[in-house]
């Protein structure tokens, strides 16, 4: 394919697609449906209120969920209704496991809690569309079907399963379009959302949530999706989705409605009979209008029919008038309506382990993606040309510049190690803040492991790092007029490379650490000025208690090695007395050139580079995403 670096073309021969259907076929029976109950879920946060006479901030808890009890089917959508602030995003992500906090009450899936077998039988839809914006549709659904289809399926089957899908969700024209982004032009948002939908569709869920899935789109893009849902459902899927206000068409096509106000419910029920139930109990709209709309206004508080003065209504009635009408209905319901408890062995015994692939192919997809995705960002046309002005500039001040300009030399090898300290640590900071989001939806549905991203990142990420250092190096060296010696070349060389890793390496986990770019930057130049400051350039005779500081400082290490790739201590220079020994020059004086201490620095950076990595690692698995479910 001209975009990937999959050759997907290669897979559709008549030998893969027959295998891809029989695969296809295998993957749909293995399957079974699944009846979701919710009984009595009460959900609460705890708040700080300050006051400015309080001392202390005041911790109240607030009621985001209050009791709430229902059940859906296989075969059916239920669409959760209400304004924002209801509730709707908790109880969805509470029913796909995903809550973390104080929750009360029962969720079951076919009698049984939630465990590793039902989240991978789980497809969660969050409302933004969390995606690679410069992979291609076929690229982004394929890396998806490689990583989350189980092993029992070969690579072409996988592919070819994916294909399927994309052509299901009538994705086949944009195929070979990126996804895109807000500054870069990709797909519509109609085909993103179905794209995000095709990449939970992979997995055949016997239960698909979705979160605000008509948000941000037009009627009749809102509705075709919509529609695609019914069709799922038809197939004896479970859907659950939360919606804000959908047009009438699309309200008639959910199976069940529920309406939510301030954590209560207000009407659970099939939609058709919603306006039929609040007209019983005394509120019915004066006019022929959209059944979503008049429910949001009674989950307001509003009722259009009363006078201007006074369009308020007391929600208390309404949560009172259902727990007359419905509540015991929908608890009798739960307790009588049987779960399918072999289908949940069916689960629980479908000969998937912890993990539907293992580490090296996890390595390998994650290598291939990031490669393709990140490309473009590294080796982008503005940094090369940045790196290349620069290059030529100091090439230019320092051209020609020998041993007689030692202070010059000095001075040339200090930007080095300065410039190079900081463009890597900056690029590196916003690598894990950019991906949070991606990295939380993915881990949270059972994909990789977290090592196998980290090491895929940090594998990926050297070639493209490394290339424009030495290219920069390879023109200011001989232009600069350092030592002309092939050793004395990759000694520097070698040493530039040194600190772009150990440089990334704190970026990273700066970066992992914070997890907000301001503040990550911010700390990054204090911590980085630091390490200029006690490099041994600017200041030789630093306090006493201040020059514990050089040992931690890589600008001190790098320019230490930076010294001795170009002088030995055989070298002389033009000084008043003749010719001096190079060891007798203030700045290298300081510094020294002792074997010794150039073997002590680059163990330091040696150790740098694997601890800072590894504080980004631990940092990593504090941001919550590696608990027991979200493995």
């Amino acid at each position: 394919m001209e975009h990937g670096m999959i050759d997907i073309e290669s897979q559709t021969n008549l030998k893969a697609t027959v295998k891809g259907k029989e695969a296809s076929d295998i993957f749909h029976k293995g399957n079974p449906p699944v009846t979701l109950k919710f009984h009595d879920v009460v959900y609460k946060i705890k708040t700080r209120k300050c006051g400015l006479l309080q001392k202390k901030p005041k911790a109240e808890e607030k009621v985001i969920l209050n009791g709430v009890t229902g059940m859906v089917q296989p075969g059916e959508i239920l669409a959760m209704l209400g304004p924002s602030g209801s509730g709707k995003t908790t109880l969805l992500a509470a029913l796909g496991g995903r809550l973390v906090g104080k929750l009360h009450g029962s969720i079951t899936y076919n009698g049984k809690a939630f465990s590793n077998a039902m989240k991978r039988n789980t497809g969660f839809v969050t409302q933004d569309d969390v995606l690679y914006p410069r992979l291609t549709v076929t690229e982004t659904l394929v890396f998806t079907a490689l990583l989350r289809l189980p092993n029992r399926f070969t690579k072409d089957e996988k592919i070819v399963h994916a294909k399927a899908v994309m052509s299901q969700l009538g994705l086949t024209k944009c195929k070979d379009n990126i996804i895109g982004g807000p500054l870069l032009r990709g797909v519509s948002g109609g085909e993103r959302k179905r794209v995000s939908i095709g990449q939970e569709m992979l997995i055949n869920p016997s239960l698909l949530l979705l979160d605000e899935p008509t948000s941000g789109l037009d009627s009749t893009t809102a509705q075709r999706i919509v529609s695609t849902l019914w069709e799922l459902a038809n197939g004896g899927k479970t859907i659950v989705m939360t919606v804000h206000q959908p047009s009438s068409r699309i309200y008639y096509m959910f199976h069940k409605v529920l309406l939510l106000s301030e954590g209560n419910i207000l009407y659970l029920g099939k939609g058709s009979e919603a306006m039929e139930y609040f007209s019983n109990i005394g509120y019915a709209p004066t006019m022929a209008m959209n059944p979503s709309d008049f429910l949001l206004d009674l989950a307001n508080g509003v009722y259009t029919d009363q006078s201007n003065e006074d369009h308020a209504i007391n929600k208390h009635k309404l949560i009172y008038a259902y727990k007359n009408y419905f509540d015991a209905k929908w608890k009798q319901d739960l307790h009588e309506f049987p779960d399918c408890d072999k289908s949940q062995d069916r689960f629980e015994n479908n000969g998937i382990g912890e993990w539907p692939t293992n580490w090296l192919q996890q390595f390998l997809v994650l290598l291939k993606r990031n490669v393709k995705e990140r490309k473009y960002g590294s080796l982008s046309g503005l940094r090369i040309c940045q790196v290349l002005a620069v290059a030529l500039i100091v090439g230019l001040l320092w051209y020609k510049s020998d041993i007689s300009h030692v202070q010059d030399q000095v001075g040339l090898l200090f930007f080095i190690s300065s410039f190079w300290g900081s463009l890597p640590l900056y690029q590196a900071i916003f690598t894990f803040p950019e991906e949070l989001n991606m990295l939380k939806k993915e881990r949270s549905s059972g994909m990789y492991r977290l090592s196998s991203y980290f090491m895929s990142r940090i594998v990926g990420d050297l070639p493209m790092e490394l290339v424009l250092p030495t290219i920069f190096i390879s023109i200011t060296y001989w232009m600069a007029g350092l030592k002309a010696n092939v050793l004395n070349f990759l000694y520097t060389q070698l040493t530039v490379l040194l600190n772009v890793l150990v440089t990334q390496g704190l970026g990273l986990a700066i970066g992992a650490i914070v997890m907000d770019q301001k503040s990550a930057t911010t700390l990054a130049s204090v911590i980085m000025l630091s390490f200029v400051l006690t490099g041994g350039y600017y200041i030789q005779h630093v306090p006493k208690f201040m020059a514990w500081l050089k040992y931690f400082s890589i600008s001190h290490y790098i320019y230490l090695l930076l010294i001795g790739s170009q002088y030995d201590t055989n070298d002389t220079y033009p000084c008043s007395n003749g010719q001096c020994l190079i060891t007798e020059f203030p700045l290298i004086k300081k510094i020294g050139l002792s074997l010794q201490g150039q073997v002590m620095a680059a163990l330091a950076l040696f150790v740098m580079i694997i601890g800072y990595r590894l504080v980004a690692y631990f940092a990593l698995m504090r941001i919550g995403v590696t608990k027991k479910l979200a493995k």
